[in-house]
Order: C-alpha cells, then structure tokens, then sequence
C-alpha cells in the first residue's frame, strides 16, 4: 500500500516524488518522537526519514483539479537525521544501571517496539547510521550494538558545528549578534530533538551553557524573580478570565461546534448552482 492510501481528506504536501529517485514507493511511519516520545508520522521515502512541518494562514483553502479542500494547510516533509530518531532506542536498548555501561544488543531487537512496527521497516537505515553513536561487536556474523555516550557527544558538538556555520547564511541578523548567542540558538534547535535530562543537558555542560538559556526558561526564571508579584497578578488574571469566559459559555447559549470536513466539493458544481439560482 503506497503512502497516500487510506488518507480519507485531502491535503497539500510538498515532498520529494517517489518517482524520480528511487523504487518509485513511500510509507508513512509511525515513530516516537525523540524528545516528546509521543507518537509520530514519518515519511520514508527513497531511502531518506522524512519529517513533517506544517504552515496555516488564518484563512485560506487549496483548488485541486476541480475540488476545494477546505483545509489550508501546506504540509512539508524536510529530511531529519535518522539518529536524532534513534537516539532514545538506544538508550532504552543498552539497559543502562549506574555505572554499567549496558549491554550489547543486535539490532533486530532493538528495534522490536510493540505498537511501533515502523521501526522494522526501516533497520537498512538504522544500520547504516548505527556505527556513529554505538560500539560495534562482531561475533562470527552477527553484529552486537551499544550505545557510547562519547560518541553521542561527539556527533553532538559536529552537529552544533555545522548549525554555526548555516544559521548566518540563512539569516542576516545572525551576522551582527554575538558567538555565544549563535551557539545558544544553534543549541537550542538541536534541543527540539533531545532529551533534556539526558542528551541537552550533556551538551550544554561540554560547552558551558547554561541549559535554561537555551531552552528559554532562564528569561521567564528572571522576570519572576525580578517582579513576582506582578507575575503572579499576570497568571491570576489569566486564570480568572479563562474561568469567566468558561462560566459564560455554560450559562449562554451552546458554543458553536467546530465543523469538521467531511468531504472536498466539486467546483463546477458549486458555479452550476449558482448560475442556477440566477436563473
């Protein structure tokens, strides 16, 4: 069954065609997210992990052919390195205690994930990516993995190295701010994909930082201790406005029910009905 199956309203998304490169195929995966460990969609698609991003103005709808989707979202699938994916498999997989440094698992097993058959589908990806994070043990034929938390840091501090040098070139701004706000921000990015307590928090020790700088709950630590009286003043009014609009709705009348799209419309026959009615 080809990625797009089974999708039952439609939508815009701007992806690499599976036909152009490749076995001409796609699949949609489920995978835990590497920070959040909630469930994801990804695209697996000629042999690159696919993530999703999506971008709504507050009004607006797509024409497809003779349809309209109501449903204004673009959709994009941008590649995502396959270790940020794997990085809390690992960690789960070597069964670390103290200071035990875990044991060696083939790969197979690792990747055997009740709810989660995605990840079997693609261990030739994996395998391929494994050796840049994991020891690697060779017994007669079979391959035995671990995690290294050196190698981790290492790929880490590479993968900060490399955002350093990209973030001027996509942006201005970035040319006339400080080295270590580059270096904040360029953690902060990877930050979105790693664990705090484990992973984020490695990393900003190696270089440093102060981890609530980079993930922005140092700003909100100050103004509270600058001024908590006025921050409490703040959330009370918040928590009572919510509370009032809250009582509001049960007392008035039934709050409107979001619609949800049931189908795409024919445009033909939207202007058929209207000529119709002019008539």
């Amino acid at each position: 069954m080809t990625w797009w199956e089974g999708v039952q309203e439609s939508r815009v998304l701007v992806a690499p065609d599976p036909g152009t490169d490749g076995n001409g195929s796609g699949r949609m995966l489920l995978l835990r997210h590497p920070k959040s460990g909630k469930a994801t969609q990804y695209l697996f698609v000629n042999g690159m992990l696919q993530e999703f991003q999506w971008f709504k103005n507050l009004y607006g709808s797509w024409f497809l052919g003779d349809y309209t989707s109501e449903d204004g979202r673009l959709y994009l699938s941008t590649p995502v390195d396959p270790v940020f994916i794997m990085l809390p498999i690992f960690e789960e997989a070597r069964m670390k205690k103290g200071d035990d440094l875990g044991k060696f698992r083939q790969l197979d097993e690792m990747l055997f994930i009740d709810g989660y058959p995605g990840y079997q589908q693609i261990m030739s990806l994996v395998e391929n990516c494994m050796q840049v994070v994991c020891e690697v043990k060779e017994v007669g034929s079979l391959k035995f993995f671990r995690l290294d938390d050196t190698k981790v840091l290492r790929w880490l501090c590479y993968k900060v190295c490399q955002l350093k040098q990209t973030l001027p070139k996509l942006d201005k701004n970035y040319a006339v701010q400080s080295e270590k706000d580059t270096l904040v921000d360029a953690v902060s990015i990877l930050g979105e994909y790693l664990n705090e307590e484990n992973w984020l928090q490695l990393l900003c020790n190696h270089l440093k930082l102060n981890i609530l700088e980079v993930t922005g709950k140092l700003q909100q630590a100050n103004a509270e201790e600058s001024n908590p009286g006025l921050y409490n003043d703040v959330f009370q009014q918040e928590e009572q406005s919510d509370d009032k609009k809250a009582t509001i709705v049960k007392k008035g009348r039934q709050a409107k029910k979001i619609k949800l799209e049931t189908e795409s419309h024919n445009i033909r026959d939207m202007f058929s009905r209207a000529s119709r009615k002019k008539n």
